[in-house]
């Protein structure tokens, strides 16, 4: 992607050619649905704008200009500082219902349809990598399981969540359906490498984290499928939360 944003832009909002404005616009309500259905809490530190720039494929140019729009509209404040940055303020705005609704809530069979796909992929990954881990999977998957029950934060935690189902998706050994996992978690999750979050789901979370853990460690995979497919119904329920939540304002 170049500095030339209104392509991708299109994809977003689904309209003709746009404005750099229009992009920016596009990026920032993005944030706000990602912060709706809980990617981003309250007092946390969003990504860096180099990082979101990689993340949202848009040029820090267009995420700069999307994070003026989040602070003039109540949603982040910055920080200056070694530890500063965009700290979100709140989870609902006047702008969320609309993005919530224009980005999730418009194509709802489609996500319906996208939520189905990954608990088919997802669960194909866990019972193959039941079938195939090799001890240096075991250790990294166990690394990971250990950084998620330890972490600290909400960043710690959500770090330690990816690195737990790449693990995961490696020990398939086959890079094409590790590659599909985590295009499937972008196309859910509005482009944000990263489940939702919160201690709610967290607490919701671990249980599956560790059954999953020791049956793909233990070579048991129909059971590793069954916690899989419940287990990405997680993040459905947090987005459904909050589709729903639009139809309540």
């Amino acid at each position: 992607m170049t500095s030339s944003d209104p392509p991708r832009a299109t994809s977003v909002t689904g309209v003709g050619a746009v404005s750099p404005v229009t992009a920016a616009r596009a990026v920032a309500d993005r944030l706000i649905a990602a912060i709706a259905v809980g990617d981003y809490s309250p007092g946390e530190r969003l990504p860096a704008e180099r990082e979101l720039a990689a993340m949202l494929e848009v040029s820090r140019v267009t995420v700069r200009a999307a994070l003026a729009d989040l602070r003039e509209a109540g949603y982040v404040e910055a920080r200056r500082g070694r530890s500063g940055g965009s700290f979100v303020r709140t989870d609902w705005g006047m702008r969320t219902a609309g993005a919530v609704q224009s980005l999730l809530g418009e194509e709802w069979g489609r996500m319906e349809e996208l939520f189905d796909l990954r608990r088919l992929v997802e669960s194909l990954i866990a019972r193959t990598a039941a079938e195939r881990h090799s001890t240096a999977d075991d250790a990294a998957i166990g690394a990971a399981l250990q950084r998620y029950e330890h972490a600290h934060d909400s960043a710690a935690a959500r770090a330690a969540d990816v690195e737990f189902h790449r693990s995961i998706a490696a020990a398939t050994h086959n890079a094409s359906l590790a590659a599909l996992s985590r295009q499937l978690l972008a196309q859910v999750s509005l482009g944000i490498s990263h489940e939702p979050f919160s201690p709610e789901l967290r607490e919701r979370a671990l249980p599956h984290h560790r059954a999953l853990a020791a049956a793909v460690l233990g070579g048991e995979p129909d059971t590793a499928a069954h916690i899989a497919r419940d287990h990405f119904r997680i993040t459905e329920d947090a987005i459904r939360i909050a589709v729903n939540r639009t139809e309540e304002v």
